[in-house]
């Protein structure tokens, strides 16, 4: 009995490894906070299908939870020991493939805390609670009250799966998105035939308009768009009567970065129905 149950564990894991180059660009974002923290997760599968199948749910849901426990530290999680306690969360995940028969894989995970206020969560097209499409996490820094915090932190994280920014403030984008909007807009401008000093003032003008597109705070905010996302904020903390201060935020999309292979729905329900 013992020899068959090892053959047969061997050989779904064998087919799990087979599964592992399949293109995996559906799946869920998990999302789950603890007051003055939040974890986030992304879990890929190859159908939406999958997605929406309780034992993927349960799966996803038990590493954000793990995920929470660790600060969202990935390597951390994937090491961890898996809720049923047969191995890893990692090996969770492999024995996951040989019983559904589709490849799935944990892709990312990270962690937001603050010292003093909440971390806000929020899920776009909620396929069961906690998990979806897109998942935001938004932390804010104040001493005013924990549900008044959690409501403008919601709004915030909102307007983030809406507007999706790259990066909180000015500050904090990546210097070379930055170096190569430049590069581009610099280009642009050229074209013109300008002279250089008035070509610089045009890209100083263009950085700003991408900015105000790009950066959080700098955003028109979709729930009233006459005041940028951080004068909403300004105005909110008045209100409050405490500051309040906007430590980040984290946004998944599900497959968001993937080159998804393109099907129909009708060759999506036949790949399934064929799945191992």
């Amino acid at each position: 009995m013992e020899a068959a149950v090892d053959w047969l564990r061997a050989k779904g894991l064998s087919k799990a490894a087979k599964k592992a180059g399949r293109t995996a660009a559906e799946g869920t974002v998990g999302v789950m906070t603890d007051a003055k923290s939040g974890a986030i997760v992304e879990v890929n599968a190859e159908t939406d299908f999958v997605a929406r199948n309780e034992l993927f749910q349960k799966a996803v849901m038990a590493t954000t939870k793990i995920a929470l426990k660790n600060d969202g530290d990935f390597e951390k999680v994937i090491a961890a020991p898996a809720p049923d306690g047969d191995g890893t969360v990692k090996d969770m995940f492999v024995n996951l493939v040989a019983k559904i028969g589709e490849n799935m894989q944990l892709r990312r995970t990270a962690g937001v805390k603050v010292g003093e206020g909440v971390v806000a969560p929020y899920i776009h097209n909620a396929a069961a609670d906690g998990m979806g499409k897109i998942g935001v996490l938004v932390a804010l820094e104040s001493s005013a009250k924990s549900d008044d915090l959690l409501d403008l932190g919601r709004k915030i994280a909102m307007h983030v799966a809406a507007a999706r920014p790259l990066a909180a403030t000015t500050a904090e984008l990546d210097p070379q998105v930055v170096e190569k909007e430049r590069v581009i807009l610099t280009e642009q401008a050229k074209e013109s035939g300008k002279p250089d000093n008035v070509v610089e003032k045009m890209v100083e003008g263009r950085l700003r308009k991408f900015y105000q597109e790009s950066v959080l705070v700098e955003q028109a905010f979709v729930m009233d768009p006459d005041v940028t996302v951080g004068k909403f904020i300004e105005n909110t903390a008045k209100e409050l009567g405490a500051p309040v201060t906007l430590k980040g935020f984290i946004k998944f999309e599900v497959g968001e970065g993937i080159e998804k292979e393109e099907t129909d729905f009708a060759a999506e329900v036949a790949a399934f129905s064929k799945a191992e």
